[in-house]
C-alpha cells in the first residue's frame, strides 16, 4: 500500500548527507542547498541526465539531479549522483529496455488467458492474454523491505474503486485487491520513490484506470521476481 516514507527514507539515504551545501538563488538553505561534492556515480548520473559527461559536479549538473530527485521523492535532494538517485535512473534504462516483450523469459502464465503480471525484479507490469499483450509493461512500485509484494499466483477478489486504506488512512483509487491487503492502485507520488509501498502495487493515474477497465473479479494475477533492496 501507499506509503508516507519518513524515517525509511531517511535511514536508507544517511549516507547522503555529508557532502557539503550551498545555497543557490536565495531562499533558505533546505528549500534550496545544492552540493558541491562529487558523487560516486556522477558520470553515470550525468550520462542519463544528457548532462556533459566529464566526473565532476558543477552548479548545473547539481541543478538537474535536485530536479530529478525532487521529482520522484529521492531524499536529500541535495543533488548528490548517490547509490540511491542512480538506483533509480538504472532501473529506469532496464524498464526502457524490456520494450514490448515483458514476458521474454516464459515466467509470467501463458495457459491462465487474460493475466496481470508483476515482475519484481524490474518492477514492472502488464496485461496479457494468452501469449498476447494487452497494454504495457508499465513501471510500477511494490512493496519495500518488511513488506515486501507476496510473489506467486493469485487472484483479483475485490474492487474498489474510490477505496480508502483502513490502515495508512489514504487515498487508494482503482484498487484490485489480489491477496489480502495487497491491490493494485493509483498513488499521487512517483512511482519510482524510494523505498517502496506496504505491499501494494502503486500505479500511475491511467495505468490504474486502464488495468480497472480490462480486469474484473476472478482474474488471474501473477508476481515473481525480487524488489531491488528486499
Amino acid at each position: 500500500m501507499r506509503d508516507i516514507r519518513r524515517k525509511a527514507g531517511a535511514v536508507a539515504a544517511v549516507g547522503l548527507l555529508a557532502p557539503a551545501v550551498v545555497v543557490i538563488g536565495g531562499g533558505s538553505a533546505s528549500a534550496a542547498s545544492c552540493t558541491t561534492k562529487t558523487g560516486p556515480y556522477q558520470k553515470q548520473v550525468e550520462k542519463f541526465l544528457g548532462r556533459p559527461v566529464d566526473g565532476r559536479q558543477s552548479p548545473a549538473d547539481c541543478k538537474a539531479i535536485r530536479a530529478f530527485q525532487t521529482k520522484h521523492s529521492i531524499y536529500p535532494n541535495v543533488g548528490y549522483a548517490g547509490s540511491i538517485t542512480w538506483g533509480v535512473m538504472d532501473l529506469m534504462n532496464k524498464q526502457k529496455a524490456v520494450g514490448k516483450k515483458p514476458n521474454k523469459a516464459g515466467k509470467c502464465p501463458t495457459n491462465k488467458g487474460r493475466i496481470a503480471c508483476v515482475n519484481l525484479t524490474l518492477q514492472i507490469s502488464w496485461i496479457q492474454d494468452g501469449s498476447r499483450l494487452k497494454y504495457g509493461p508499465v513501471p510500477v512500485r511494490t512493496g519495500r523491505n518488511g513488506y515486501e509484494t507476496r510473489t506467486g499466483a493469485k487472484k483479483i477478489y475485490w474492487r474498489d474503486k474510490n477505496h480508502v486504506s483502513s490502515v495508512y488512512n489514504v487515498a487508494m483509487p482503482y484498487s484490485q485487491f489480489f491477496d489480502g491487503g495487497q491491490a493494485f492502485h493509483q498513488v499521487d507520488l512517483s512511482v519510482w520513490a524510494p523505498p517502496g509501498s506496504h505491499g501494494c502495487v502503486n500505479m500511475r493515474k491511467n495505468d490504474a484506470k486502464t488495468y480497472w477497465s480490462l480486469l474484473k473479479n476472478g482474474d488471474d494475477v501473477y508476481i515473481y521476481g525480487r524488489k531491488p533492496g528486499t
